[in-house]
């Protein structure tokens, strides 16, 4: 069990301290759940309520919402980032690996970095490097000729294909597979010919890929994925894509092949983006949005209609299709009354 006292929480937090800063911390947990011993916080005002019931030790509260609270605090600009800075340092998760277990595969030709963890069953292919400290999780592969940065983390049974490329600091989750083919054919008269995939995957450095997502090599030049970019679970990443810096992309979304996302951009769980496009940087789609068109300003874009009824939703899809008749009969009609006029 990790521990710390509330006053080094508020040196590593540079926050005040308000209360015994003696007091030690071994867990963090909601308002609502916290018991003694462990740190809260209060981000949003629609809990204020539960502030004065809480059995935490210390709360994480902004200097507004510390003037109304007589229990233990660490007063900080941003309650949240300060709470996830705080889960980090007391995290209890275990390693993907301790050692480099007997029944794992190594290519001599590999090069195995100082520190390196490697779990039972995992293969590790010709030409690989391992950076410092990297951990590779049970049932991984790592295929030739790939690079993973330092203090990467890999959970079991992730499939990294060859010429795949990792940063340091990375994390990602099980059953996500890295540079498989992209989905490249030409019509000869019916028949598929398949294009080979020859680019590789290029991800930056602190990128975290959640499970059983997918990420396509690139047909010729790399498909890329920059610093700071957070993907979640099911995602699937088509060849050639570029994601820009610190993008987030939620559960459920598909990237068609050589779209560009910008950077920072937020894209909402079970969104579509169709291939070729350019997404400006800054841009937010809302939850299950079918992107079809550029987005060159950033803003606020979304194309998901509202749960209703399903008799209304029926009847309402039958008017979306009557809308361009609709449109051309108004025009008429304006065209009409300016003639009268």
């Amino acid at each position: 069990m990790q521990k710390v006292t509330l006053k080094e929480l508020g040196q590593q937090l540079a926050a005040k301290i308000k209360g015994d800063d003696t007091l030690v911390i071994t867990s963090v947990a909601t308002l609502e759940d916290a018991v003694q011993g462990q740190l809260s916080f209060l981000a949003n005002s629609k809990y204020r309520a539960q502030l004065e019931a809480t059995q935490a030790s210390a709360v994480l509260l902004s200097e507004k919402d510390a003037e109304c609270y007589q229990g233990n605090a660490l007063i900080v600009a941003d309650p949240y980032v300060a709470f996830a800075r705080v889960a980090q340092l007391l995290d209890t998760t275990p390693k993907q690996a301790v050692g480099i277990h007997p029944s794992a595969q190594v290519d001599p030709t590999a090069i195995i970095g100082e520190g390196v963890a490697i779990g039972a069953n995992a293969v590790i292919g010709a030409k690989v490097i391992l950076g410092e400290h990297v951990q590779i999780g049970a049932g991984c592969v790592v295929g030739e000729s790939s690079i993973i940065g330092s203090h990467t983390r890999l959970w079991a049974n992730v499939t990294i294909y060859h010429d795949v490329h990792i940063g340091q600091q990375c994390i990602v989750h099980s059953s996500t597979v890295i540079g498989s083919d992209g989905f490249g054919y030409a019509n000869e008269r019916g028949n598929w010919i398949k294009i080979p995939q020859t680019g590789g995957v290029r991800i930056g450095n602190n990128v975290e890929i959640g499970a059983c997502t997918s990420i396509d090599r690139g047909a010729l030049s790399h498909t890329e994925i920059h610093d700071g970019v957070i993907i979640d679970n099911q995602v699937q990443i088509a060849h050639n894509v570029v994601i820009g810096q610190n993008t987030a992309i939620a559960g459920g979304s598909i990237m068609a092949g050589s779209s560009t996302i910008g950077k920072y951009c937020i894209i909402g769980g079970g969104s579509a983006v169709a291939g070729h496009l350019s997404i400006a940087d800054g841009t937010h789609i809302s939850g299950g949005t079918n992107v079809t068109s550029e987005i060159r300003e950033k803003g606020i874009y979304s194309s998901a209609t509202i749960a209703m009824e399903n008799k209304l939703w029926r009847r309402n899809t039958v008017r979306f299709r009557q809308l361009d008749d609709l449109f051309n009969r108004v025009k008429q009609l304006e065209k009409s009354a300016k003639g009268d006029e």
